[in-house]
């Protein structure tokens, strides 16, 4: 059963480079910032429109569920993590 579900997690990688590629900036964007840089650059977006490359990704993910569910199962875990040691959520 392992083994199946790696190949199957490995065939989603492969499947959606561009989204896997967005995910691991995704995560290491948080893993190496500091509580303080995540609390100022969310301060600093707070009121302004996202970049349009942003708006894309995010208009991506929106059009096909399967790679939105990807993406969530890659980054959720690691983010929620880092903003909960933060205190941005409770």
């Amino acid at each position: 059963m392992v083994p199946a579900l790696l190949f199957a997690g490995s065939a989603i990688a492969q499947q959606y480079p561009i989204m896997d590629m967005m995910a691991d900036n995704l995560v290491q964007k948080y893993q190496q910032s500091s509580c303080e840089q995540l609390w100022h650059e969310r301060a600093e977006k707070q009121g302004k429109p996202k970049p349009e490359r942003e708006q894309q990704a995010v208009q991506m993910l929106r059009d096909d569920p399967q790679m939105r569910t990807a993406f969530i199962n890659r980054v959720a875990a690691p983010i929620l993590n880092k903003m909960f040691e933060c205190g941005m959520i409770p």
